[in-house]
């Protein structure tokens, strides 16, 4: 059973007087532990699509199942609580908390769950910290970090739940060549290590070039579908 499988996804947009048509029925599979890249020219419906596949934004058609569960039949609160415990995303904007440390800014998921103990929060966000290489790193707030390392601290936030899926929109966007190879190397890492899925939006060939599997979109549909040869 696939991980998340979209059918005949499709979303329209009302602007002013004109319809939208940014998805225009889009069939996708993609099974646990894949590391894809979802690529096209601006207004292709790269984001839109991310932003469906990550419950922030509902389609016009089309069913959505994670799992095997349909979220099409949950109600508004239910899909929040489905995206919050299953689903994390990684910006190119990195979103860190700046008077928060490395530590709180890796923990908020948890301590937002309210699932574990002050004690099982600590020792996994400092696990996952550990194993992103910002280890000794903690305490630091986000002002004394570089852009690199503040990707790293955004890519352990993502990680720190153990989500089914990270959704990662243009996470290489604001990194030098060098940095960004690095970032892709630890998400590789994460991808290895311990199977999590990774969809990235993206308009940089570095990435596509990592990928596993990219899929091209144009004028809202998937214009092909490549799988690279491991």
């Amino acid at each position: 059973m696939a991980l998340l499988e979209l059918q005949e996804i499709t979303k329209t947009f009302q602007k002013g007087e004109r319809e939208v048509h940014a998805l225009r029925g889009i069939d996708l599979l993609v099974d646990k532990g894949e590391f894809l890249a979802i690529v096209g020219p601006s207004g292709s419906g790269k984001t839109t699509l991310l932003n469906i596949v990550g419950c922030l934004d509902t389609p016009s058609g089309g069913n959505i199942v994670y799992n095997g569960g349909d979220l099409g039949a949950m109600n508004e609160r239910e899909l929040s609580g489905y995206r919050k415990k299953n689903i994390a995303f990684i910006f190119q904007s990195y979103n860190l908390i700046p008077v928060l440390t490395v530590q709180e800014n890796v923990e908020l998921p948890l301590v937002i769950e309210k699932t574990q103990s002050k004690n099982e929060m600590t020792r996994r966000s400092l696990e996952i910290i550990d194993t992103v290489g910002l280890k000794g790193m903690a305490d630091r707030l986000p002002r004394e970090l570089s852009g690199g390392q503040e990707q790293r601290v955004a890519i352990a936030r993502a990680l720190v739940k153990n989500p089914l899926v990270v959704l990662a929109d243009e996470p290489t966007a604001n990194l030098d060549s060098h940095t960004a190879e690095d970032i892709m190397s630890v998400m590789e890492k994460m991808n290895r290590d311990l199977n999590t899925t990774f969809i990235f939006s993206t308009h940089d060939k570095m990435v596509q070039e990592h990928a596993k599997r990219v899929i091209m979109l144009h004028d809202g549909q998937v214009s092909s579908d490549e799988r690279k040869q491991t």
